[in-house]
């Protein structure tokens, strides 16, 4: 039995769970989500324990698998419909900075065009600085994948660590040409 499959997820008082054939419905304060259930996998929500518990039908290894991956995809989305999920990058260089207009993220990191990404449905981006992002969103997959692609712009460079980067990363540097004498 996989260890993480089995185990019940628990959902808040303040969450609502819908499961219509194998599509699973999530809904609380910060958004809704919607999962499409494998047809191997079985999901039964018990709304009396507030608990969502996922089965498989045998032992095959696709089936373990899924197990455990459907278990932790309905995790994520309770979570994310209570705390939403929440990426932090970082800006690094002189004259880079980033600034949210509408719907679009603008950054200007070195190149000659103000790079503007357009932000996907329901995922919130703020610049709490010119050179500081966050990236929120219920749906934890979407806000790694804008997150991505936000430091996609620019990655950072080992020599000067000039580019964009997550809150915690660490960058290997290199060290440049030594010049010297024979």
């Amino acid at each position: 039995m996989s260890r993480i499959g089995k185990k019940p997820v628990s959902f808040a008082a303040n969450v609502t769970v819908s499961q219509n054939g194998q599509v699973l419905g999530v809904k609380g304060p910060n958004g809704d989500l919607t999962l499409g259930v494998h047809p191997n996998m079985t999901v039964s929500v018990n709304a009396e324990d507030r608990t969502i518990v996922v089965s498989r039908p045998d032992d095959l290894r696709e089936n373990r698998a899924l197990h455990g991956l459907t278990r932790s995809l309905i995790s994520n989305m309770v979570t994310g419909v209570t705390t939403p999920f929440e990426r932090s990058l970082v800006i690094m260089g002189v004259g880079y900075n980033g600034a949210v207009n509408g719907k679009k993220l603008a950054l200007q990191v070195g190149y000659a065009n103000t790079i503007e990404l357009e932000i996907p449905e329901g995922v919130s981006c703020e610049c709490t600085a010119p050179t500081r992002i966050l990236v929120k969103s219920a749906d934890k997959q979407a806000v790694g994948q804008f997150a991505a692609n936000i430091r996609r712009v620019r990655p950072p460079e080992p020599y000067k660590g000039k580019g964009i980067r997550y809150e915690n990363e660490q960058i290997r540097r290199k060290a440049g040409k030594a010049f010297g004498s024979k």
